[in-house]
């Protein structure tokens, strides 16, 4: 393989092949389809879904090849892009802001159920963006953490009576220390080894969530688990007198429930996001970033590799329990079907796609991931495709993220944009 772009007749060929390659992989999934009749299941042939798949593949296929040969390249051009990016950021950032804080004023309770979840992700998102964005550690178990906030709070409050701003906090904190636990033993893992172990992580947590029934319930998980007051005010119906729609002399609605919560999680995302953007102006996030550009030369540098691992760890897995009680709150019942691998991966899709140590970045991911699912929910049994299409593309056309360029921690006179090309992703 030179790596050269391929020529009109080669591109062709390969297209061609693509599509041939499509042809066998969708013949069964979309060119036949189950029906359900009077005497069982009857096999019905779909040659035109198929047919447009097939075509779909073919022109995509042979669009990227062409697009590789005369789109621009080098670090000039690059930088210059990454710049452009991080400057229309600077408008984007604060309109996405004010949409999210007035979304409630005109969104009903579909949006606001989709407001909030795409914001526990986006949470999530930033949380994990200091461990992998930042630090360079790859980790697939993250969920792990999220469910040990979850667990925390949800078994806090139901057996001691505790409420949940008392609880938030303490959530956070156990599920630092255990990321700080998972820290250690993969101090000398780097890469797919250190994948391998956080994933089995994640896989322990949830076995051990099923299995521990005397205190988890098991299967069943815990129910009946308090919800957020505001200043000791309850957002429900009975009309007493410590309730959020009497106090206020308000009819009772059960949206005023679903709009507080929609403003806690969104308080909580920007307090992430926040103490993250501050973090990485500080010396420890500057000893990330060294990090994640070569472990090797960082430990040249006197930077003490262990702590600085295990603070990222830590970090990571604090916000990431913040968003554990909050979803325990929210639902009012977990169990360890919540928690399984399919969120870690799609936290990983969330940081990924929109560009490895982006803020930015991670918020849009979350919305297009997030927010287009729903939009596509009509559709389910072409969602998951779409998804995973949309997916393939856009890792494609951008492999970096969707905000891919860097703004340096600290410069020496003017900050410059880093294009993607020149920063190292990190291999942890």
């Amino acid at each position: 393989m030179s790596g050269r772009p391929a020529g009109p007749a080669a591109a062709l060929r390969d297209a061609a092949l693509s599509a041939l390659v499509a042809l066998g992989l969708f013949a069964g999934l979309i060119g036949l389809h189950l029906v359900p009749t009077d005497n069982g299941l009857r096999l019905v042939g779909r040659p035109w879904a198929l047919a447009i798949v097939v075509l779909a593949v073919f022109v995509g296929r042979l669009l990227l090849l062409t697009w590789q040969r005369v789109r621009p390249s080098g670090a000039p051009a690059t930088r210059r892009l990454a710049e452009a990016v991080t400057h229309a950021g600077r408008y984007v950032a604060p309109v996405f802001l004010l949409a999210a804080v007035a979304l409630p004023l005109y969104g009903g309770r579909y949006m606001l159920d989709t407001g909030i979840l795409v914001l526990t992700y986006v949470m999530l998102g930033w949380g994990l963006t200091i461990v992998v964005g930042l630090a360079g550690l790859l980790d697939l178990g993250y969920v792990a953490f999220y469910a040990v906030g979850a667990y925390s709070y949800a078994l806090l409050a139901t057996n001691f009576h505790l409420g949940f701003w008392t609880l938030l906090p303490v959530s956070g904190i156990l599920a630092a220390l255990w990321g700080v636990m998972l820290g250690f033993p993969v101090l000398r893992l780097r890469g797919d080894y250190l994948a391998i172990v956080t994933l089995a992580f994640g896989e322990i947590i949830r076995v051990v969530l099923i299995n521990w029934t005397s205190l988890t319930g098991g299967s069943n998980g815990i129910t009946d688990i308090p919800r957020p007051t505001l200043f000791g005010l309850k957002f429900n119906g009975s009309g007493d007198p410590d309730t959020f729609a009497t106090f206020f002399h308000l009819p009772y609605s059960v949206t005023q429930r679903f709009v507080f919560l929609y403003y806690v999680i969104l308080a909580l995302a920007l307090l992430t996001n926040w103490v993250s953007l501050r973090l990485r102006r500080l010396p420890l996030g500057r000893a990330w970033e060294a990090l994640r550009e070569d472990e090797v030369a960082c430990r040249a540098l006197g930077i003490n590799v262990t702590i600085t691992k295990l603070t990222a760890f830590g970090m990571g897995a604090m916000f990431g329990g913040f968003a554990g009680a909050f979803f325990a709150t929210r639902q009012g019942f977990i169990s360890p079907e919540s928690f399984n691998f399919m969120e870690s991966a799609l936290v990983l899709s969330i940081v990924v796609l929109g560009g490895l140590g982006s803020q930015l970045g991670v918020a849009l991911a979350a919305v297009v991931m997030i927010g287009g699912s729903e939009l596509f929910r009509d559709f389910d049994e072409y969602r998951m495709l779409i998804f995973g299409l949309a997916l393939v593309v856009m890792m494609v056309l951008r492999p970096r993220g969707l905000v891919a360029g860097r703004t340096p921690s600290i410069a020496l006179g003017a900050r410059r944009e880093i294009a993607a090309e020149l920063v190292a992703q990190g291999r942890g």
